[in-house]
């Protein structure tokens, strides 16, 4: 063989090996992984809406998309550990199901996108620069709106008419929680409701707390959105069920775990249109540059069997308004 003809052989060899690798690159199914403090069940609402707004985008999972699930089971400790796992696993992107997991996913990587589905208050808690532009490796949705804790108010208002002494359960600490806290009082103030605001941050402050609601013979409670009283919700449904205290709060959780009522941004709603983050940077966008997007679907809840248990009758006009109803 000629010194001519190896040397182009060689360079088809190189040739063909690019086009394979460019083809291989072409044909790479993307990783998705999904990290969550939760467990499947609890979650399996959220990941259909998800899955279903992937489909809605040409992704279906198991041929052009392949998605990762790590669960915590409510180990906290698990979390970090899960997120370890899925950047050693060199997931393409990291759907996050909750503020945990987006700290957790945040701790190990700087460099794999993150895409938030249920971060209450990401710029409050410095975990992006802005709503507009987050800057670093996360982007996503967050169920913080403006009016959501008035709104709380005056549905409680509309069930309990002759409503006039409402306890609350405030966590400071954040800007969202003060600009919560003082949306509550403005709605209360318009409604003629007197307000009774206590502080809580650690357990011997719900103690504190449940002292002083029983003192003070409030009509209703409501709770401030907080990690800490996410944390220790059936702590505060029993107490409201066994001092017969009709509350609203501020996730479907606290309902399912028996409460009242609750309002908030329809995380279904958010999980499906977090596929859109996924679609737009697998096709090259930056998590920096793509905006945070708040709730534009809003849930109510009502647990009929907690009404029963505290005797209370909810006015027909209030049910009619239920998105979901739990007899």
């Amino acid at each position: 063989m000629g010194i001519r003809t190896f040397v182009v052989l060689l360079i088809g060899l190189a040739l063909a090996s690019v086009r394979l690798a460019d083809a291989q690159q072409t044909n790479k199914v993307p990783r998705i992984g999904f990290l969550s403090a939760g467990t499947a069940s609890a979650l399996a609402g959220r990941l259909d809406a998800l899955r279903q707004g992937l489909r809605d985008l040409g992704y279906i999972e198991g041929k052009n998309i392949a998605l990762e699930y790590r669960y915590a089971d409510g180990n906290l400790d698990q979390i970090p550990r899960n997120a370890a796992e899925l950047v050693r696993l060199k997931v393409d992107i990291i759907v996050t199901g909750g503020p945990t997991d987006t700290r957790a996913a945040k701790g190990v990587t700087s460099t794999i996108p993150i895409v938030m589905t249920n971060e209450g208050d990401p710029v409050g808690t410095g975990i992006v620069s802005s709503l507009a532009r987050p800057g670093g490796n996360i982007t996503g949705l967050t169920p913080l709106a403006p009016g959501l804790n008035g709104k709380r108010v005056e549905l409680l208002k509309e069930t309990l008419p002759r409503l006039s002494y409402v306890f609350v359960l405030w966590v400071p600490g954040n800007p969202s929680s003060a600009v919560a806290l003082k949306e509550t009082k403005v709605a209360a103030r318009s409604l003629g409701i007197k307000l009774q605001i206590q502080e809580v941050k650690e357990a011997d402050d719900l103690n504190r707390a449940f002292e002083a609601i029983t003192k003070a013979r409030s009509d209703a409670l409501t709770v401030v959105a907080g990690p800490f009283g996410f944390a220790n919700r059936k702590r505060i449904v029993e107490f409201a069920a066994n001092n017969r205290l009709p509350a609203i709060y501020y996730r479907r959780e606290f309902v399912e775990d028996g409460g009242l009522m609750s309002y908030d941004a329809n995380p279904n709603d958010l999980a499906r249109r977090a596929a859109t983050y996924v679609d737009k940077i697998l096709k090259g966008a930056k998590p920096a540059d793509l905006p945070i997007e708040q709730p534009i679907k809003f849930e109510f809840i009502i647990n009929l069997k907690a009404a029963k248990q505290i005797g209370l009758t909810i006015p027909p006009n209030v049910l009619a308004r239920a998105d979901r109803v739990i007899k």
